[in-house]
């Protein structure tokens, strides 16, 4: 971007800043410490300046918003256009409760519904199952049957809002479930918007809640997307999540590369399924992680942008260019939330939250400053909202596209993760492939290298963190935390009693049969899902029969 006698002269001018005007001032007020690091252990140097991007072109490395390859954002009037949609997570308890947040939310203008899955949903199993006993409500809603989805969207207009959920093993599931609800109230399939996260291969890597082998789990998600680009057009029906990753412990970078590898092999395998990559690929979204490193997650997200553009372009042959984009759900890092001081943590979530903004994010949730300690509060959550409305209305960071492009630092930061990106791309690429690197343990040796890295430098006050080794206080926490119905979980068994009791079992039997029988085979699972969902088939009834049909995963020992 700038000329070679230009360049000269900048780096003459910098020789002589740094021996004379740098070293008077150094004499005067040395640096607070011999090395700065960014939350990911990176190296920073004291200036950048055009050096640090001498080898950029504007237009083919950065380019206009709404344009190839979409580094400075992929719409051309970003949040002047539309802002953001401000889709807080929630759910806890039983359908009931976590259906007065949404409706609480909505009042209070939140624009989208994100949905947290209890852990036995999220495994699989009904909520009077033995393996979930002790687990009912605890990170999320229970959602047993397609009775429990009705109860949870009542009075919420599908048509109109859109819906996230945070669902992965029974993500096809707990779709169907969503779909049929939606048919009962007579909107259409075509009519539906929103997200299933549906990021299989994250779970092995970093989340660990997974309950099939990789094959068999890929499978049902390529099925989700054939289904979803022939029926739901509207629906992104993978949301690739480097969100888990990086709360797992791992770098930007690693958060980035493992993401965006992970989406790749996903188009990979809908591509051999026989789909043209043009009528699926625009409805892939990405969800990733806002840490404390205010620049770094801003050159993350422009990294990301620009590599899946020219990943989707050059290598996989896209023509359309909405198949190009990379849209993308941001989340405040939970893991750097504290239950010490916990107030401060409405600090730390608004810069994570601002980075996010200016790093062009289509959706955004702000966590609760009390989620260190419980599920949030309504006057937490009401907080962690009111942050994201203020960053929109009262900033001003929204009334430009990409107000940090161009700044030396950002940019310099915005090659170097797409560099580390590409060669973690190749170092996996030497391994076999994403499946091959989960089934040696790549990826979580990286992940818990970086993560042990981190703590050490916590431990040894190289990293401070205020609140926990930096400005400790003792006093009590006194913020109040959520309650929950006590009543909820003999509600929840005794609802589940009854469906069993009332419904039709013979046609539940024959549409569990139906499936396996889908199973052992090749056709598309999904309709056969959707058939045992409308008999009242439970969630745990239907994953039975998969357990059954592939099996589940243990992870090696070499862990």
């Amino acid at each position: 971007m700038f000329g070679s006698e230009k360049l000269k002269s900048i780096k003459h001018a910098f020789k002589k800043w740094e021996k004379t005007t740098l070293h008077q001032g150094l004499s005067s007020f040395p640096e607070r410490r011999d090395r700065f690091i960014t939350t990911s252990s990176e190296e920073i140097n004291r200036l950048y300046t055009p050096l640090d991007i001498a080898e950029m072109d504007y237009l083919s490395d950065l380019g206009l918003p709404g344009e190839y390859p979409y580094t400075r954002g992929v719409h051309p009037t970003l949040h002047r256009g539309r802002m953001w949609t401000m889709r807080m997570f929630s759910g806890f308890g039983t359908a009931q409760e976590t259906n007065q947040r949404f409706k609480y939310l909505l009042d209070q203008g939140q624009t989208g519904l994100s949905v947290a899955f209890d852990l036995p949903t999220l495994m699989g199993y009904d909520t009077d199952a033995p393996e979930a006993e002790g687990e009912f409500g605890k990170c999320g809603v229970a959602i047993s049957s397609l009775k429990d989805m009705e109860i949870l969207l009542a009075d919420i207009p599908l048509d109109v809002v859109s819906t996230s959920m945070t669902i992965n093993s029974p993500a096809a599931v707990i779709w169907a479930m969503y779909i049929a609800a939606a048919e009962k109230r007579g909107v259409r399939p075509d009519q539906l918007r929103g997200t299933t996260q549906n990021d299989i291969l994250k779970e092995y890597i970093a989340q660990k809640e997974y309950i099939f082998p990789p094959e068999p789990s890929m499978r049902l998600v390529i099925d989700t997307i054939e289904y979803g680009t022939e029926n739901l057009p509207l629906w992104n029906t993978v949301s690739i999540s480097g969100y888990h990753i990086r709360e797992a412990g791992s770098t930007a970078a690693q958060e980035l590369a493992f993401t965006l590898v992970d989406g790749l092999e996903y188009v990979r395998w809908t591509v051999e399924r026989g789909l043209d990559i043009d009528s699926f690929a625009s409805r892939l979204s990405f969800f990733f992680n806002a840490h404390n490193d205010f620049f770094e997650e801003i050159g993350k997200y422009r990294a990301a942008r620009r590599i899946w553009a020219q990943e989707m372009r050059h290598t996989f042959g896209a023509q359309n260019p909405r198949s190009w984009l990379l849209r993308f759900h941001t989340q405040t890092a939970g893991v750097s939330l504290t239950a010490q001081q916990p107030e401060i943590n409405i600090v730390r979530v608004a810069v994570q939250a601002l980075a996010a903004v200016l790093g062009g994010t289509q959706s955004l949730h702000t966590n609760s400053m009390d989620e260190a300690l419980a599920l949030p509060s309504e006057h937490a959550v009401t907080i962690a909202l009111r942050t994201q409305q203020i960053i929109a209305e009262e900033s001003g960071v929204a009334n430009t596209i990409d107000p940090l492009g161009g700044s030396f630092y950002v940019e310099q930061m915005t090659n170097r993760l797409e560099a580390q990106t590409r060669e973690y791309f190749r170092k996996i690429d030497d391994l076999g492939g994403v499946l091959p690197a989960i089934e040696m343990g790549f990826f979580q040796r990286e992940i818990q290298e970086a993560a042990y890295r981190y703590q050490r430098e916590i431990d040894t006050d190289e990293r401070h963190i205020i609140g926990v080794n930096a400005y400790k206080d003792q006093e009590p926490i006194s913020i109040p935390l959520l309650e929950m119905d006590p009543e909820g979980y003999r509600r929840q068994l005794s609802r589940l009693e009854e469906l069993r009791r009332t419904r039709d079992n013979g046609a539940v039997g024959q549409a569990l049969d139906n499936l396996r029988i889908a199973c052992q085979g090749t056709e598309n699972t999904m309709p056969y899902i959707l058939d045992a969902v409308r008999t009242y088939a439970t969630l745990g009834e239907i994953i039975d029969v998969m357990r059954e049909v592939f099996g589940t995963f243990q992870e090696p020992s070499w862990l």
